[in-house]
């Protein structure tokens, strides 16, 4: 436990250090080049037709101050380094949801920079502007949350894997992580990455009602942010199967089946809000003179709308030979999420046709032990499991030590079997990474056969098993691995500076 509360530290410093290198990276580079499109730092005024609060708090924001601004080139520094999304996520926080293509960014971030810029920086309105203030207010979100991201990340790892040492080479992994631009920027993954690997952590150590709404917080922060309601999903669908095979009580079946699915509809209800606000706004309120083609649809859906008639998004549809460098630049990404989701599947199915070949009863021990803690205490747990308390009856305690002999026994043959197998199963081959496996391969199936596939780097780079293989990776002792592990680590460095130089300057990068 002290190893890894003074690893956790040290996750904890290694995180800000890759913070203080992305920033000084990218200080370094917007003063050496010059920005290929200065068009970010054009602010025209909110819609006067906006009714929106924030619209109505900008305004007030920029009657302020009276005097001149004391520190104009500071002010103006600042509000050229938004670029990209982050243009959108600014003019979000300052004027609202003013054109129907800002609701393909969700209002955590926005909302989040909005609160910041009121009650923390205001003071520094009348010194750098009001714009500049919600930069900075994005700028020191994102980057306090990926250190508190780093550290879940950590304590997830330690959850799952059971390993410290595997646990902290995934972290500092994820410190480093290719898109490490984006999580001190003003991005959602800072945020997203908090809340989802967070919320996993409390959903691994029980704490089910935390765990429900630091995931529904992800899902404000990003749309898929509601895939992680499978996690509820899986939850439930072990506890069923406990409850069925092991316990022979239906009842408790039922009850977690509807608890598991009353969670997965808590973690879609920002989704769906937002959705909903969108179409009061859009469809009820009048924002365009003209009704929406999707204003009109029996199931209105505002984000599939926007995705596909603004961005180009659907199936097959950036499968063009243009296209090609964009999928060598996302080629890395996917490669290593490929990779872990087979080895995986590999090891894992070693495991299971070993132990159903020497015992069936095993087997499926072994299924009904997914989502538990610990397979060696529950092995334990069932070798240590006293006969009945009464003793007068010869015969009865007779027929129950008989079958508590015989289950022990069965549990025997497979620790003495298969001893080397459990022992693996610790680390990436744990029975516990399955979701998050089921998980990471939906992701990387939609980032390559349905979204602009060079924005997989950052789409995927919040997944722990993409981590926790490269972990196993670098430490395998064949000579095949370490030179994988040596272009893992450079492609990880690769894309820091060159993510580095090219977004903060305005250049396409992911």
């Amino acid at each position: 436990m002290a190893k890894a509360v003074g690893l956790e530290g040290l996750v904890l410093r290694c995180a800000l250090l890759s913070r203080l290198l992305l920033l000084t990276l990218i200080l370094l580079w917007r003063l050496l080049f010059r920005p290929y499109d200065t068009s970010a730092s054009l602010n025209p005024s909110c819609l006067s037709s906006s009714s929106t609060a924030a619209a109505a708090a900008a305004a007030a924001a920029r009657s302020v101050p009276s005097d001149p601004i004391l520190w104009p080139r500071i002010g103006a520094s600042i509000e050229a380094s938004v670029v990209w999304d982050g243009v959108y996520f600014v003019r979000i926080a300052e004027c609202g949801y003013e054109y129907e293509q800002t609701y393909a960014f969700f209002p955590l971030l926005p909302l989040c920079i909005s609160l910041l810029s009121r009650f923390v920086f205001a003071p520094l309105v009348p010194m750098i502007g009001y714009r500049p203030v919600l930069a900075l207010s994005g700028y020191v979100l994102n980057n306090v949350a990926f250190l508190f991201a780093a550290v879940y990340f950590y304590r997830l790892s330690v959850l799952i894997l059971k390993d410290p040492a595997a646990a902290f080479r995934a972290s500092i992994l994820f410190c480093f992580n290719p898109a490490s631009v984006f999580y001190s920027s003003i991005y959602t993954e800072s945020l997203y990455a908090l809340f989802s690997v967070g919320g996993l952590y409390y959903l691994f150590s029980g704490a089910n009602t935390v765990a429900m709404l630091l995931l529904a917080l992800s899902g404000s922060a990003r749309s898929n942010g509601a895939l992680n309601a499978g996690y509820f999903c899986f939850q439930a669908m072990q506890h069923a199967y406990d409850a069925i095979i092991q316990k022979k009580r239906p009842i408790l079946a039922v009850h977690a089946i509807i608890g598991g699915l009353a969670r997965s509809l808590c973690i879609f209800v920002p989704f769906l809000a937002f959705q909903a606000y969108g179409y009061s706004n859009i469809c009820l309120g009048g924002i365009s003179y003209e009704p929406r083609p999707w204003c009109k649809a029996r199931i209105p859906n505002l984000y599939s709308f926007l995705q596909s008639h603004y961005w180009g998004v659907g199936f097959l549809r950036y499968f063009q030979v243009k296209q090609l460098p964009n999928f060598l630049l996302a080629s890395p990404i996917l490669s290593l999420s490929i990779c872990s989701i087979i080895h995986y599947a590999n090891m894992l199915l070693q495991v299971v046709q070993s132990l159903n070949t020497h015992d069936h009863n095993s087997f499926a021990a072994l299924l009904s032990l997914l989502g538990t803690n610990e397979i060696s205490d529950a092995v334990g747990a069932s070798e240590n499991s006293s006969p009945s308390k009464s003793s007068r009856d010869h015969m009865v305690r007779r027929r129950k030590q008989e079958r508590k002999d015989k289950s022990t026994e069965s549990f025997q043959h497979l620790r003495s079997t298969d001893h080397a197998l459990l022992q693996s199963m610790q680390g990436y081959p744990s029975v516990l990474v399955l979701p998050f496996i089921l998980h990471l391969a939906f992701m990387t199936f939609t980032a390559l056969f349905m979204m602009h596939v060079q924005v997989s780097t950052r789409f995927l780079s919040a997944s722990p098993p993409i981590y926790w293989f490269a972990s196993c990776v670098l430490v395998s002792p064949s000579c095949t691995s370490r030179r994988w592990g040596y272009l893992i680590w450079v492609y990880f460095i690769t894309f820091i500076l060159l993510g580095s130089l090219l977004f903060s300057n305005f250049y396409p990068f992911t």
